[in-house]
């Protein structure tokens, strides 16, 4: 879900975001059945992944923990378990009914997955790219060395140009 989330946002991001690309991501994430959006239901999630994104722009647990805290308070209703009348698993919801707005659903669903994962591991649920031509949010729950970049592309393509940069900054040490 949380992964879902980082998908969301940076899908949302664009200034246009058409619904049948929203919908794409809906579904490359489980949700099954009918996905109509309208520009309205873009526009509302697009207000919600603009809230979600500070979570990840934290530095600290503490500023991810206290920007969930404002969002669960000012945007969630009480925890509640659905099986959507049975057509799927039994799942936890803090939106305020199955049938709720879809920006109302991201920003709850969003919100329980990050809490779940800052709960978990004690640090901020992710972060946003460092390529200034990027700024992708992306969720660093994995081990090894904390991620700077949101992928391997984006990682390439900083380290060739700061190389070119270094490059291009050096004297020649040869005359001809």
């Amino acid at each position: 879900m949380a992964r879902r989330t980082a998908a969301l946002i940076n899908v949302l991001a664009d200034d246009r975001p058409a619904p049948a690309t929203v919908a794409e991501v809906l579904r490359a994430f489980g949700e099954t059945g009918s996905i109509d959006l309208a520009p309205r239901d873009v526009a509302q999630m697009r207000t919600a992944a603009a809230l979600l994104r500070e979570v990840f722009a934290a530095d600290h647990v503490d500023d991810a923990a206290e920007t969930l805290n404002r969002l669960l308070r000012e945007h969630a209703g009480h925890l509640r378990l659905t099986s959507h009348g049975g057509s799927a698993p039994w799942h936890p919801h803090l939106d305020h009914d199955d049938n709720g707005p879809w920006g109302e659903w991201l920003l709850a669903s969003s919100c329980l997955a990050l809490t779940v994962l800052v709960w978990d591991h004690q640090r901020p649920p992710g972060s946003i790219c460092a390529s200034p031509s990027c700024r992708n949010v992306f969720i660093t729950q994995g081990s090894g060395p904390e991620r700077r970049y949101c992928s391997r592309r984006c990682a390439t393509r900083e380290r060739v140009a700061a190389h070119r940069r270094s490059r291009s900054n050096e004297q020649p040490g040869r005359t001809k």
